[in-house]
């Protein structure tokens, strides 16, 4: 079974955090921070762990926040010896978006110089929030910084709708403002900061999505195969939903005449298992059709209620009046980001982001 994610930060970590800060600030008081930051940690869950770590460093760190944040950068990693790193700098984030928020720039650098060593994309949000023009202002100079972490800090951090961080909603409204900074980053070198390029545009368009199909339309000619495969992953919502325009960027249209069938191995599945199933799509038009084909499947909710997750399977070239069988298994096994219900589920089929077929199965707990 995994390990809870909350056991990320534990009283161990703690104390070598503590460690770690004394030996920048010989006065600080690593006991006292040692038992604040420890004391109920077995009950929280990871959040609310950083949370409490984040107030010990609160109350043991120096109250001038310039002090604090030089004793913090002194105990980051560095060519004599290790530092603070890994989820240790998660409450570190969350200190100086609460406590340096007055101090925007010192703020920044701090950030800037803690992401190499444990992303900073929680901590930067806050500002960006209080002083939008004046926080992009400074990271968009992170586009050609010589590290990669910086450099992708400037997108990542940037996302309107970044997972597990406070929104930013000025930039859900209108993302113009970081367009400049994804341009910059659309050939970088490294594929961790154009993934991050892709994620930030495909937040976009769950909003906005005209403004991110005309974006592809603008940078896809001409594109090397790393830019083009950033733009294909930056539209995967668009593409999922059948959006037109996203599927001309790509050399799709809207299926004509298709037809397709599709049979499961089994009509109930065992949690563990796997849904085995296959299609026959038949081209019935009179010109050869390029197809994507996708499936989704739609989870029992713990209220009984259905949702849609759709999965990426194949791309097809068909023949005018041919037809191609195809098969997959899809494996119901235990994941951190789902949690599976008994019931009957349902599949369906997508065509260029259309719905081809559908059939419903069982989901049954061993």
């Amino acid at each position: 079974m995994a390990e809870p994610l909350k056991n990320l930060l534990h009283p161990g970590l703690v104390r070598e955090m503590a460690e770690h800060v004394s030996r920048a600030a010989p006065d600080f008081d690593a006991d006292r921070f040692t038992r604040l930051a420890s004391d109920g940690m077995e009950a929280l869950e990871l959040m609310q762990r950083a949370e409490r770590i984040k107030d010990a460093l609160v109350q043991t760190l120096p109250a001038d926040y310039a002090a604090a944040a030089a004793i913090l950068r002194k105990a980051l990693p560095h060519a004599e010896g290790p530092g603070l790193s890994g989820w240790a700098l998660l409450p570190v984030n969350q200190f100086v978006a609460q406590q340096g928020l007055s101090h925007l720039d010192l703020s920044l650098a701090l950030l800037k110089a803690l992401t190499p060593h444990f992303t900073a994309e929680f901590g930067i949000r806050r500002f960006i929030h209080a002083e939008q023009d004046r926080a992009l202002a400074e990271i968009s100079g992170w586009t050609t910084d010589g590290d990669h972490h910086v450099r992708r800090l400037a997108s990542e951090g940037t996302r309107p709708r970044l997972p597990w961080a406070m929104r930013l909603p000025a930039l859900v409204r209108d993302p113009a403002p970081i367009l400049p900074i994804l341009v910059a980053l659309l050939d970088d070198p490294e594929d961790y900061v154009r993934r991050s390029v892709a994620n930030s545009l495909n937040d976009i368009a769950k909003d906005h999505p005209a403004l991110v199909a005309d974006f592809v339309e603008r940078h896809i000619e001409g594109a090397s195969a790393e830019r083009r495969q950033l733009l294909r992953h930056a539209s995967r919502t668009l593409l999922k939903k059948g959006d037109a325009k996203a599927l001309a960027n790509f050399g799709f249209a809207v299926a004509r005449g298709i037809e397709a069938t599709l049979a499961l191995a089994a009509p109930a599945v065992v949690f563990g298992d796997k849904l085995s199933f296959s299609i026959v799509v038949t081209n019935a038009d009179a010109a050869p059709q390029r197809l994507m084909i996708d499936y989704a499947i739609h989870h029992v909710k713990a209220n009984g209620t259905l949702a849609p997750k759709v999965f990426k399977w194949k791309q097809l070239d068909l023949p005018a009046g041919a037809s191609q069988a195809i098969a997959r298994d899809h494996a119901i096994r235990a994941i951190t980001t789902r949690r599976y219900y008994p019931g009957r589920h349902r599949i369906e089929i997508l065509i260029n982001g259309a719905v081809c077929a559908a059939a419903d199965f069982d989901l049954r707990m061993a």
